[in-house]
């Protein structure tokens, strides 16, 4: 009987495991599947207009149409609120490109990246911090655009919003926000089936019905107010006995800024080798990532201000300015079919971005864990089940604490974005061994027993200096000293820096072999010609001079080497 169990098991694993073209070099083993490798011009398909629209969903959502708020209620006015945000979001477009660089020039993502970095097995620590942060900020993601799915069928169905609550009393959730989280969710899930290399449509029709629809509704407002609101004129006013000043609270707000998508940093490169080439990432990425995400703020500000005017009443959240102007079901059927229009556009942008963002990035963490048996697709399903396990409702109306930590977990992802900057720029001066990325044995990244101690000290030691800062701001601890705050509003820089220099001062007391160093032959038939000749390696087609010798190619002597 054991043995007919242990036959259907191995039976069942052989048929969900993955399979992929050996032509292609798509080997699957406990480093590599299609997914993972690097990948060839023919999968590379992403113009500028792809990273216009990957920024854009990034920007047109709900939290960055918020994003002025949490600096005026600080005390801020509403230009060193808007100060905040270019120069925020410019640091992130520069750090964005800065890290995606590998992903452009080698056309590999974050899992495999973090190898030569922290040793093959090392690299499961940030690749484990991910994966927990996809899983949690997918299900709020759905959660909150459910939230939108209920005022889109409000809209329709006005009896939909006084619905008796069917949920027992225990549940922090209404009848209809979950009714709204499952529709949003079934809605979603379709969409996980399609690969990277075909979000140009997905992208191109949301970001364009997107726009339109929040510039609509700030129109809407600017007309039926006939003016701006007294909001746009707000004027710095720290609250008395605050114990910081203008300038600190600005350092804390652009820190808030660039920390707040650490974690969309960090798998820059996962995105960036879908590049055709290096310039429809950077233009796209400057042109969206920033110009566009200034432009979100604006009108989200504006769009405010005009509806205190209109409505005596600040509304900062989207979903409930739209029920105000629908009167929560109960207006016109005109007013209705307009807010459907507006939730519409801001549930396909939340959509689209928890999807590229959460969903298919987990996808590609998890294969990095299991790529005999996940890849990309796999993984984003899962991701997106995981939602359940984690039940949303409960972190966004009861685990506020646990929400203000992850937004804070910019404290453990900086140091790692240092890592990755100065090992890829400063040591090995933008050079790795592709064939070693995949190989357990005889790798330069295999380090001791596939750990680099030095990544793990250096990542410690990056955010030691801010995690009491986290702490102290989480339990609202008021009486902490001064010094934890302060150090806690730069936590982003102090671990980035801290990070990268005791790294670089490692690598250089206790060097390591393979440093610069890079693969002669294009194994993995990764680059085009021009690419290949750009950085100095013979494209494996080309080694054909040895086949006539009788002896084996440099190509075949490198595979041989891998195997």
């Amino acid at each position: 009987m054991a043995v007919g169990l242990r036959s259907r098991f191995e039976s069942v694993k052989e048929k969900i495991r993955l399979h992929g073209d050996e032509a292609q070099h798509e080997q699957t083993d406990q480093w590599s599947n299609r997914d993972l490798i690097p990948l060839p011009p023919g999968r590379r398909t992403w113009g500028w207009f792809h990273y216009f629209g990957f920024w854009t969903l990034s920007s047109l959502n709900i939290a960055n149409w918020q994003t002025p708020n949490s600096f005026l209620t600080q005390g801020l006015s509403v230009s060193q609120s808007m100060a905040i945000i270019v120069i925020g979001r410019a640091l992130i477009a520069a750090f964005a490109t800065l890290i995606a660089w590998c992903g452009l020039k080698f056309h590999i993502g974050f899992t495999v990246q973090n190898r030569y970095t922290w040793g093959m097995r090392a690299s499961y620590i940030p690749l484990l911090q991910r994966i927990l942060l996809n899983f949690i900020w997918n299900a709020i993601q759905v959660w909150n655009g459910g939230r939108l799915a209920a005022v889109c069928i409000t809209a329709i169905w006005p009896s939909f919003a006084k619905m008796p609550n069917f949920l027992p009393e225990s549940l922090p959730a209404t009848g209809d926000q979950f009714v709204g989280f499952i529709v949003f969710w079934c809605l979603s899930t379709p969409f996980l089936w399609i690969r990277p290399e075909r979000f140009y449509m997905p992208f191109l029709f949301t970001s364009c019905y997107s726009a339109l629809g929040m510039l609509a509704i700030m129109i809407w407002a600017l007309s039926t107010a006939k003016g701006v609101g007294p909001l746009l004129n707000t004027g710095a006013a720290v609250p008395e006995g605050s114990q910081w000043n203008i300038s600190w609270l600005i350092m804390a707000g652009i820190n808030q800024t660039v920390g707040g998508v650490a974690a969309g940093i960090t798998n820059g490169s996962d995105f960036s080798r879908y590049a055709r080439n290096w310039r429809a990432y950077v233009i796209g990425t400057m042109t969206s990532g920033w110009i566009t995400g200034v432009l979100v703020c604006l009108v989200g500000l504006v769009t405010t201000s005009a509806s205190q005017k209109i409505y005596a009443a600040v509304y900062w959240n989207p979903p409930d300015l739209l029920m105000r102007m629908m009167e929560n079901g109960d207006g016109s059927s005109a007013a209705r079919a307009g807010v459907f229009f507006l939730a519409f556009g801001f549930g396909l942008s939340s959509m689209f971005e928890n999807i590229c963002g959460n969903a298919v990035a987990g996808g590609i963490d998890l294969a990095g864990l299991w790529p005999r048996y996940i890849n990309i697709r796999r993984g984003a399903i899962i991701t997106f089940v995981a939602a359940w396990i984690v039940q949303p409702w409960q972190l966004v109306n009861r685990a506020t604490t646990f929400i203000q930590v992850l937004s804070s977990f910019s404290v453990f992802l900086s140091p790692v974005i240092g890592l990755m900057a100065v090992d890829f720029y400063l040591l090995r001066q933008r050079r790795i061994r592709i064939t070693h990325l995949y190989a357990q044995t005889n790798s330069s990244y295999w380090y001791w027993n596939g750990v680099n101690w030095r990544a793990i000290i250096s990542w410690v030691c990056g955010w030691i200096p801010t995690i009491g800062g986290l702490v102290v701001t989480v339990n609202q601890d008021t009486n902490a000293p001064r010094a934890l705050f302060q150090l806690y509003f730069m936590a982003f820089f102090i671990g980035f820096f801290t990070s990268a220099i005791i790294f670089f001062i490692l690598n250089k007391l206790f060097p390591v072999a393979g440093l610069g160093e890079y693969d002669e032959v294009d194994v993995y038939g990764t680059f085009t010609k021009k690419e290949a000749e750009r950085l100095g390696i013979m494209p494996l087609e080309l080694q054909t001079d040895s086949y006539d010798s009788g002896e084996p190619s440099l190509a075949q002597e490198t595979i041989m080497k891998k195997e």
